[in-house]
């Protein structure tokens, strides 16, 4: 659900979507959304463990790459943290599929983009990671926790 604390807050939502194959969506005015909520109580209590839920990621995030010291730091991390994110973590070489530019990367860890492209490069050159095609594959995981941990 698209904009639930939005709905809740009364506040606008900041974000847009783009969907990837063509799909059918559904609205609901805020008003009847709420009505809803009131007469459901146990709906009310989910929306509300969504919304902890939102929270606590973001509260994780902010810890994870705010606190962070290097952008080599941050972005072992963020690597790390999608590779568990989509089951792969437990696997031997986890792969991640990066639907993101250089550049988007650099925004979310507050870099550039010419520092994320020297820190690929980098983490391939030590064969920490390995490209083929958009799929990165994470060759070894002790080297980027090693990474993630000490910038």
């Amino acid at each position: 659900m698209l904009g639930l604390s939005a709905s809740v807050s009364g506040k606008a939502y900041e974000l847009t979507a783009e969907t990837i194959d063509p799909c059918q969506v559904n609205f609901v005015k805020r008003d009847d959304f709420l009505r809803f909520l009131k007469e459901h109580s146990e709906a009310c209590f989910k929306v509300a463990e969504q919304l902890s839920e939102k929270y606590n990621v973001a509260c994780h995030e902010v810890r994870a790459l705010g606190l962070s010291h290097s952008a080599g730091e941050k972005l072992a991390k963020l690597l790390l943290d999608w590779s568990s994110k989509n089951g792969e973590a437990v696997k031997q070489e986890p792969r991640l599929k990066l639907g993101l530019t250089h550049e988007e990367i650099a925004q979310m860890i507050g870099t550039s983009r010419e520092t994320v492209t020297r820190l690929f490069a980098d983490l391939k050159k030590r064969q920490i990671l390995q490209t083929k095609g958009s799929t990165l594959v994470i060759r070894n995981k002790a080297a980027l926790r090693s990474l993630a941990t000490t910038g």
